[in-house]
């Protein structure tokens, strides 16, 4: 580790994680754009959404398995590749198998920015700082879904097209790849690097826990906010302004996570995150107009610090599973998500058939189904509420490194 880390490597991190955010906030954007272009049913676009987080786990694991020998610098390359090579050809589709490989590429290359970034820092800093700075990297997700959200709701009203939009996500990816350009990236430690040693880590109860929470931690945050064009479309109230608002609110909500994590640790975080982002999905599943940023608020204030300190309670609390104890985590995240993303599309298309059998139609029929897929959606941070209290007690008993 260097005494002084390039503090450009973080930079060129945080845009690459740009790219992915955008890659999530203006695909949401044109969802409805793309189910009425190529007349897709919400399963089908729930499929396409589902290859973002297929993808993101399969380079997520490879790359952190891979980590110790290939390094930061030739993950990231590969990264880059995905990135362009998905914009391309999600512009050049033509339909639904065209929208499912492309957005598989785009995937791989956000799953590769996670695999070398979280470690490369993680590495490079420690402790407080290493929090600060995991959280403030992982701040320019949400950051970068209210740029990209914005971006996409501008360009929706002046009817500049889908594939306009698209190329939007080619002006971060360019520009990480510029400020990495020539950079000497740190060589993985040693102590950390061994594949074995991070397996052996791997095998115990904390760690099998801690991956089990990562699967709903994700969808309670994704989940919400990759079907809110649709979910929120009939409420009263905007919905990429209900997605920027949360985003931005996250944004603000990650630049002091390290603080938060200093006072409460991160058990304590995320038990009060869990706590708020139950009662933030609740309120999107029951009011309609003003109030649904009102529950906006309160969902940001939830998932605001889940990733980066699931993360970060990997990086601190079990150090020796390395950059592949991280991937992992973050991988059953992204996994979980695919899973569910067309099993959600698939509620709404049910929850249409009960609405409209029960005489409703139109914007009132949008809303119901809205509104009842919003409510078999609290049941993920529900259940958290109880794992993360566990987890609160069980390093209170036990609170040495795992």
């Amino acid at each position: 580790m260097s005494d002084q880390p390039n503090i450009r490597l973080f930079y060129g991190s945080c845009f690459a994680l740009i790219t992915t955010a955008f890659s999530f906030s203006i695909r949401a954007g044109i969802l409805p754009e793309l189910g009425t272009t190529f007349n897709l049913t919400a399963e089908q676009l729930g499929f396409i959404n589902s290859m973002w987080f297929v993808g993101f786990p399969i380079s997520m694991v490879l790359g952190g398995i891979f980590y110790g020998s290939l390094g930061p610098k030739k993950i990231m390359i590969f990264a880059f590749i995905s990135h362009t090579l998905g914009i391309i050809l999600t512009v050049f589709s033509g339909g639904y198998i065209g929208l499912l490989v492309s957005t598989l590429f785009i995937g791989l290359g956000n799953g590769c920015t996670e695999a070398a970034c979280n470690p490369m820092i993680a590495a490079s800093y420690s402790g407080k700082q290493m929090n600060t700075l995991l959280n403030r990297f992982h701040m320019w997700f949400p950051g970068g879904i209210v740029l990209g959200s914005l971006i996409s709701f501008a360009m929706t009203k002046m009817n500049l097209g889908w594939e306009a939009q698209i190329w939007i996500i080619l002006i971060p990816t360019v520009i990480y790849a510029y400020v990495f350009y020539g950079q000497e990236f740190p060589e993985p430690k040693k102590e950390i690097a061994s594949l074995s040693e991070n397996l052996k880590a791997m095998a115990t109860p904390l760690f099998i826990f801690i991956g089990i929470c990562m699967t709903l931690t994700a969808i309670s945050e994704f989940g919400p906010q990759q079907w809110t064009g649709i979910i929120m479309a009939k409420s009263g109230a905007e919905p990429m302004v209900i997605l920027a608002l949360v985003t931005g609110l996250m944004a603000v909500g990650r630049y002091f996570g390290g603080e938060f994590v200093h006072k409460f640790d991160q058990t304590g975080v995320l038990l009060g995150s869990a706590v708020f982002t139950t009662i933030g999905i609740f309120l999107f599943s029951t009011q309609t107009g003003p109030m649904a940023y009102v529950a906006a608020i309160f969902f940001a204030m939830g998932v605001c610090y889940f990733w980066p300190n699931m993360i970060g309670f990997a990086a601190e609390k079990m150090p020796l599973t390395g950059a592949i104890g991280m991937s992992i985590i973050g991988a059953l995240g992204m996994f979980s998500t695919s899973i569910w993303q067309p099993i959600i599309g698939g509620w709404i298309d049910s929850a249409k058939e009960k609405a409209s059998a029960a005489g409703l139609e139109g914007d009132a029929l949008e809303l119901a189904a809205g509104q009842s897929t919003l409510q078999t959606m609290i049941m993920f941070p529900a259940i958290l509420i109880v794992l993360f209290t566990i987890l609160f007690f069980w390093m209170k008993k036990k609170p040495a490194t795992a």
